[in-house]
Order: structure tokens, then sequence, then C-alpha cells
């Protein structure tokens, strides 16, 4: 279960769980509380059900029209296990399947509770003591759990982000015409909301980039923030140094075409953006933030800046920028770690790893399944 197929971290990890499960054990259905996406053909396309529980508000008889549409649903599919991968998920979804007596149910806390209502929080609260395992993907949210709310740690599943190596992978890129001259190319991809700071990376670059005037900015993406953030650029007199592209439902091309990937974000669990980078080879900085010290370790792999001093951002920039030999290694190296520690077939497994476990306790498969 999902909020929708659509952008998002979230919406990604359960469309790439549910196309990578193995089919010889497992039957996987798609629950989606918002209809539409563009992730919604390919799911589709692999013989995975998709089915819209519409919820318009936690307020209203939405939710048990909801309910009941669910619970028709798991009973006529047998449904044994149930896995939430987001908050709205965790508040409807766990509930029904409890009294609906789904055997396992898992639910999902991908991002840090502080982003959420006083309202959301006092219903995870309850899809905490509903669960089986709570899934993080870093130790930091997973520590969080345990600090502030006192969720027990043998409750809590590590698993992080998985990125397929098939799809986000070094390599040329044919750039667009309004790039095709730059000497570097330094960008990111996201949702733009108001957390992922872009306003950051636009004036970090608005710095460097009078040491370098070849140099032009990528992002990818839609959201709120975008009027703002076209707006800055504009009056930072950036126009023709730096490019906006719409979301898209495809990003590796666009990752290919970065040198250098930033992620400035003030509040983040595991960015799957951050993680794609590393896999296409770009050199990476991020923001010392949750989880991504988990993946950047600094002045290895990439290096990482205080999430509170946009002076850092822009010197760490401009350290990369005017160093390519630097640049190089840490290509080289995000790469390596994002095949040999973050690739989906980790991921898979760690997950398959917890329902084979959950389905064995309930009898419901056999011990030598896995």
């Amino acid at each position: 279960m999902v909020q929708a197929l659509d952008h998002g971290g979230c919406e990604r990890d359960a469309a790439k769980i549910a196309l990578g499960l193995d089919r010889k054990y497992f039957e996987p259905h798609v629950g989606v509380l918002r209809e539409g996406g563009f992730r919604v053909p390919e799911v589709r396309a692999a013989g995975v059900p998709v089915v819209h529980f519409p919820v318009t508000s936690l307020l209203n008889t939405s939710i048990l029209q909801a309910a009941h549409k669910m619970g028709a649903y798991i009973r006529q599919h047998g449904i044994q296990l149930l896995h939430t991968f987001d908050v709205p998920t965790n508040i409807v979804a766990a509930p029904v399947a409890r009294w609906y007596r789904v055997p396992t149910v898992i639910t999902s806390q991908l991002s840090f509770r502080s982003m959420y209502t006083v309202r959301q929080r006092m219903f995870l609260r309850l899809t905490d003591r509903l669960s089986d395992f709570v899934v993080v993907n870093s130790r930091a949210v997973g520590n969080s759990l345990e600090r502030e709310i006192g969720l027990p740690p043998e409750k809590i599943y590590l698993c992080y982000n998985g990125v397929n190596l098939s799809e986000f992978f070094p390599g040329a890129a044919e750039r667009p015409p309004e790039l095709r001259d730059a000497s570097v190319i330094i960008g990111s991809v996201c949702v733009m909301r108001p957390e992922k700071r872009i306003d950051w990376v636009i004036r970090a670059f608005a710095e460097v980039r009078q040491t370098n005037s070849g140099a032009r900015l990528l992002l990818v993406g839609s959201g709120p923030e975008l009027p703002r953030l076209t707006a800055l650029r504009d009056s930072l007199g950036l126009s023709g140094a730096c490019v906006f592209v719409p979301g898209q439902p495809d990003v590796a091309d666009w990752m290919r075409t970065i040198d250098i990937y930033i992620n400035s974000s003030c509040l983040e669990s595991f960015p799957n953006g951050l993680l794609e980078a590393m896999a296409c080879g770009c050199c990476v900085i991020g923001s010392r933030v949750g989880g991504i010290p988990e993946l950047v370790s600094h002045g290895e792999n990439g290096l990482t800046f205080d999430p509170d001093k946009l002076k850092d951002l822009t010197e760490a920039l401009r350290l990369v920028l005017h160093d390519s030999a630097l640049r190089q290694t840490f290509k080289e190296k995000a790469w390596a770690t994002a095949r040999e520690r973050f690739s989906m077939k980790i991921n898979l497994q760690r997950t398959e790893a917890l329902y084979h476990q959950l389905l064995q306790k309930h009898k419901l498969i056999a011990r030598n399944a896995a």
C-alpha cells in the first residue's frame, strides 16, 4: 500500500518492491489511496494489479468506504501480508488489515516523525502497536523512533533503499542544447518541496560560477517550490545558466548528464535521488542530516556539509568544481558504494527475508522456502 504511484521516494520504493519480488513465493498487489501516477503503467505492465481505495480525508466518510472496499479485496484475494510504505497508508490500511485478520502487517517509517502533524503522530502511535515490524530506511530514523517515542529496537527493521543497477549506471548521456557547451554540469533531481532547499543549490551555484562561467545548473523536478525557485534564479541573473526540467518518470539519463550532484535537504532519511546519482557515477555532495552520512562518507566517496551553513555547501562545491582529479575519484568511489552496498538486489533480499520470517511464524510458508 502506498498513497499513490507518482513522484516521491516512498512511491518509487513501493513500485520497485512490487516489481522485484520473487514470484515463486509472492503474488504482489499494490493498493493506492489516490488514483493515477506515472508509475502505474510500469507496474501494471508487469502483471501487478493496482487497486484504488479512494480516501479524500481521514475525517470524512471516505475512509469508511475505502476500509469496506479494502476488506472485501483482502477476503477475495486471500491477502496474507500487508506492507504499507508511507504515513497515510500506515494510518488507513494497518487498522483495516488487523480488523480483517490479515496475519502479518508491516508498516514503514521512511522519514522523520517531526515532519507530520500532532494528529498524524497520534495515529502512528496506534499503527506502531498494530504492526509486526516498522521498516526504516536509515539508522537515523530507527534511532529517532527509539529515542523519541520509545519504540522497542526489536520491532524496528532496517532496510536501506536500493537502486536498480540495470537502469542507473555510469555512462555518457546526450546533453540538451542549452547545456551542450557547459564545462561542468551541477544538478539535483527531486520533488521541489521546501525541505529540499534547492534555493541553497541555486545560491551556492551563483557564488562558484563567478570563477567558472562555463558551469551550468540543471534542476529536474516539479513541486510547490518551483515558482519561488525560478524567481530566485532570475533575480540572481542565472536565467541562461540554470535550466529547470519538469519531473520525469525516467531520470537516469538526466543523472548521467550531471557531473556534480547536490542534495541540500534540511530534513532527510535516505534520499533515493542521491543514491541514484552515485550509481550513475556523479560526484556527490550531501547535507549531514538523517541517513545521508550513512550513504556518503565525507572525503571518501563524496563530500558532506554542515546543514546550517550555506557557506559550507558553497566551499564544498567550489572544491570539486575546481579539482577535476578529486571529482573523478569521488565519482568512481560513489559508483562502487552504490553497487556494493545499496543495490536493489540487496534491498529485495532484506525485504523478502522479513516477509519469509513473518510468514513462517504464522505457518503460511514452508521454513525451507527461502
